[in-house]
């Protein structure tokens, strides 16, 4: 059995605290520190979770917020347990499901 790991983004919350309140507040503090994201990137970055996060980035904010990547991110398992198959990694089929057989008309 595996663990399926996800993790909580606490940007907005952290910029909160510090009374930071619109994303483009970032802009002019990322920039001080060698970071140039364009206001749609900083606004994703506030209002989603990052899919991939620079270590740059990650050290800028960490020192623009006062705070370590330990506060901004939440490691959590999403999900108890994900079973999987031992001989090919795979998962075994849901309950009730049917294998679906595909068959060509004949003469093709």
């Amino acid at each position: 059995m595996n663990k399926k790991m996800g993790y909580r983004w606490h940007l907005r919350q952290l910029m909160a605290a510090k009374e930071m309140f619109q994303t483009t507040d970032l802009i002019p503090l990322l920039a001080e520190r060698g970071i140039n994201l364009s206001r749609e990137q900083v606004f994703r970055l506030v209002t989603q979770p990052p899919q991939r996060l620079s270590m740059d980035v990650l050290a800028a904010l960490c020192d623009i917020l006062d705070c370590t990547p330990n506060d901004l991110i939440e490691v959590e398992a999403v999900n108890q347990q994900v079973s999987k198959d031992a001989t090919t990694g795979a998962r075994p089929p849901a309950p009730g499901a049917q294998r679906t057989t595909i068959r060509r008309p004949e003469g093709l």
